[in-house]
């Protein structure tokens, strides 16, 4: 029988392999990557036994295993698969490709004197090394993460900052939301990054805001309590050690900063 490779079929490999890629990079770093080469080797006998062989005693028993384990991983993976779902729908480019303005994440502006208050501020506590950790709003709502926390409401200012930071604070442990140009709320709770790639040195601060960055839409920048080194995390990603000028810059390009008054 001649052996026939259709575009469909080069199509449906292609996204598999991206499917794939994909997995492999939001599982890096975690102790489910094991589990995951250990799913991938399984799959692949799987298709051999069943269609190069065509073992149907061997075939059936992994049919079986197949079954229910799709279930299994559900209950295993569903942290890593809400993360997955999180991050498709926060890619924005994505989602205007597909639907357009309607559905599109509304991002924070926040004006360039605001922007310079959390430097100077975040300048002023790594001098004195003194921890933070600021939560910058983009384009998903925290509401549920605010409510952890103090309400302020407050508007953005250097001394309010450092007051709020400063190590006799009740509010010194917790995060800072800004959003809208306002202090939304302090003493915040997030949720904490499991990922193994995070330096040793990094402490609860920068695995606290890895994690607010994996889960949300959201900007956040730490200051180190035992180095006075400043930090930001984005997207999933952890940033160290990086000046006062990277960090005007981030807040500059990660889009949260726009020159002039915010619109109401």
């Amino acid at each position: 029988m001649r052996f026939q490779i259709r575009f469909i079929d080069i199509v449906d490999i292609v996204l598999v392999a991206i499917l794939l890629y994909k997995t492999y990079k939001m599982l890096k770093g975690t102790s489910a990557i094991r589990v995951f080469f250990g799913i991938l080797i399984f799959v692949l006998g799987w298709l051999v036994v069943n269609f190069v062989f065509g073992m149907q005693l061997m075939g059936g028993l992994m049919n079986q295993i197949v079954n229910v384990g799709a279930i299994a991983l559900i209950v295993l993976f569903q942290e890593e698969i809400r993360q997955f779902l999180s991050m498709i729908g926060s890619d924005n480019r994505l989602v205007l490709r597909l639907f357009g303005k309607f559905f599109s994440s509304k991002k924070t502006s926040l004006v360039e004197s605001d922007a310079m208050q959390i430097v100077i501020a975040c300048k002023n506590l790594s001098k004195q090394k003194i921890g933070a950790l600021i939560v910058l709003r983009q384009g998903d709502d925290l509401r549920s993460v605010e409510i952890t926390g103090e309400t302020l409401n407050a508007n953005i200012s250097t001394r309010l900052i450092q007051n709020i930071f400063f190590k006799n604070s009740p509010l010194h442990d917790g995060a800072m939301i800004i959003a809208d140009s306002k202090i939304v709320s302090a003493g915040c709770i997030l949720p904490v990054s499991h990922s193994l790639d995070v330096p040793k040195e990094c402490g609860l601060r920068h695995r606290a805001a890895l994690g607010m960055s994996e889960k949300y839409d959201a900007l956040c920048v730490i200051v180190s309590e035992e180095t006075g080194n400043i930090s930001v995390a984005m997207k999933g990603e952890l940033k160290l050690n990086i000046t006062t000028e990277d960090l005007e810059s981030v807040l500059s390009n990660g889009e949260i900063m726009k020159k002039g008054t915010p619109q109401k």
